[in-house]
């Protein structure tokens, strides 16, 4: 078959190939003799910089900044350029050591040329075994076109990275690719990798998932990694490299017992300021994303309502054991440090349910644990005010509008610890820096306006005859007071004859 026959049928075998756009032609001579530096060279070379006479001396016209410009942007690209000429002429060298040493070839019958979407080309001689050997793709193409004296130009055009294209070339000389890759970063391979599968270089894409599954990763790599492999569709041959970020199938249930795992053993630490830390940690991995992925595995409300209940039957015990202490039982500092521990750690769970909006349900136990109230009562308030900031957390979150419960609930919870916080204000303002005064004055102050105007008026009475006596121990909740005072004398609405009823009244305005 004439070879010019040859050349037409590899020719239209490259073309209908998506993902390379690559040309053959037989070379009229039966040998290269190029030199290695004539091998590569820039398609155009940038304008030359402006003399001394030439710049402009002040106040620049806008042509004058916007070639100045133009002449950073052209000297940044030509020492970008030069910066890959001199790498890939290393690739070059390396490409002929490997081609003698590690093949015992001589000078190559195929002549590849990459050329870049800018115009840079880069030829150098390869040799067809080598190409059909490592690669099916020129496997398929080349294997019917050698002619005896003949040898082959190959074009290889709209490149992304020449250099990328030529190291690949490099990596088919070589046994052992993987001792070859070691030190290169992951971006390079993932380029490596993305030219492998274009030519199905099969031990080229083999190293580098090798590579891949054995280094660590970047946060941004780790999304080019999972974006790279997921376009290039290398199904089975990617599942080493997966299984970091993919354990299979998870459930719902699996998760959640996962989670209760971890925030019991943080409710259980022994170590302070490990739990702190890792409270810190937990909730944050918590809320991170938490309404913006429907598919996302959370902790579910059962497993945070039993640590819930948990934490309440820890407390009461603990006060009981308060309660009924004398001199021959334990250290009151031990015990006092339980308590609030456990109040502590019930906190915790109530800012992440308040943050994942499951709080409602909350408000309600907690306005029925009236035998931990009365428990409250009984002993000192330095032993017992951790727990009333339980009951400030509620009315900020009320306040704010974060839990939306009945009037009746939110009544009810005033009514069972209102006290107690009046009572513990000034230990907690004094004893934990983290309190902040204001948030809870003006948390507890909208809360008490939610509530309807009589219950307004009970509350805030009886907060008018505490304040006068206690002053800054006791909430200074006084914007509450003025808001209930004009609604109940300046602006009453009396649309509302019956609390358990809407009343709508209509008026004919004339016409």
């Amino acid at each position: 078959m004439a070879s010019r026959e040859v050349s037409t049928m590899i020719k239209q075998g490259f073309i209908s190939d998506p993902t390379l756009s690559l040309s053959f032609s037989p070379s009229r001579t039966t040998s290269t003799t190029t030199t290695l530096s004539r091998l590569y060279s820039p398609s155009s070379s940038p304008p030359p910089p402006p003399t001394e006479s030439t710049r402009p001396s002040q106040n620049p016209t806008l042509f004058e900044m916007m070639s100045e410009e133009h002449l950073r942007d052209s000297k940044t690209i030509e020492e970008s350029r030069k910066k890959t000429q001199t790498r890939v002429a290393k690739l070059l060298t390396e490409l002929k050591i490997c081609s003698c040493n590690n093949w015992g070839l001589g000078s190559g019958d195929v002549r590849l040329t990459v050329v870049s979407r800018d115009g840079y080309r880069v030829s150098m001689d390869v040799h067809r075994r080598v190409l059909i050997e490592k690669s099916r793709f020129f496997e398929e193409k080349l294997s019917q076109s050698r002619e005896n004296g003949v040898s082959h130009t190959v074009e290889i055009s709209e490149c992304d990275d020449v250099e990328v294209y030529v190291e690949t070339v490099v990596l088919m000389y070589y046994d052992d690719l993987k001792k070859r890759l070691i030190g290169e970063n992951v971006n390079k391979v993932l380029a490596l990798l993305k030219v492998s599968a274009a030519i199905m270089f099969d031990a080229g894409i083999s190293s580098c998932l090798e590579y891949l599954e054995a280094v660590p990763w970047s946060e941004d790599e780790e999304e080019k990694v999972l974006s790279h492999l997921s376009q290039l569709e290398l199904h089975g041959s990617i599942a080493e490299v997966l299984q970091r970020v993919s354990s299979g199938p998870s459930t719902s249930a699996r998760a959640d017992d996962i989670f209760l795992k971890l925030l019991s053993g943080v409710l259980q630490a022994k170590d302070d300021k490990a739990r702190r830390e890792m409270k810190t940690l937990i909730s944050r991995l918590l809320s991170e994303d938490s309404f913006e992925d429907d598919n996302r595995l959370d902790v579910s409300k059962d497993t945070l309502y039993h640590l819930c209940h948990r934490c309440l039957s820890s407390l009461v015990l603990c006060l009981s054991e308060a309660t009924g202490m004398d001199g021959s039982r334990r250290d009151r500092g031990v015990l006092m440090a339980e308590i609030a521990r456990e109040a502590d750690n019930l906190q915790w769970i109530v800012d992440i349910l308040i943050d994942k909006r499951m709080a409602n349900d909350f408000v309600k136990l907690w306005a029925d644990q009236r035998e931990l109230a009365e428990l409250h009562s009984k002993i000192p308030t330095m032993y017992r005010h951790e727990i009333s900031r339980i009951t400030a957390q509620l009315c900020i979150a009320i306040g704010r509008g974060n839990i939306l419960v009945p009037r009746d609930c939110r009544f009810s919870l005033l009514s069972t610890w209102l006290e107690a916080l009046y009572e513990d204000f000034g230990w907690m303002r004094r004893a934990s820096r983290s309190v902040d005064k204001k948030l809870v004055e003006d948390g507890l102050s909208q809360a008490i306006l939610t509530l309807s105007l009589g219950q307004q008026q009970v509350i805030l009475l009886n907060w008018f005859d505490r304040f006068l006596n206690k002053g800054d121990d006791c909430p200074n909740i006084q914007r509450a007071f003025e808001v209930w005072w004009r609604r109940a004398f300046i602006r009453q609405y009396t649309g509302v004859q019956d609390s358990s009823q809407l009343q709508i009244t209509l008026c004919n305005y004339p016409t």
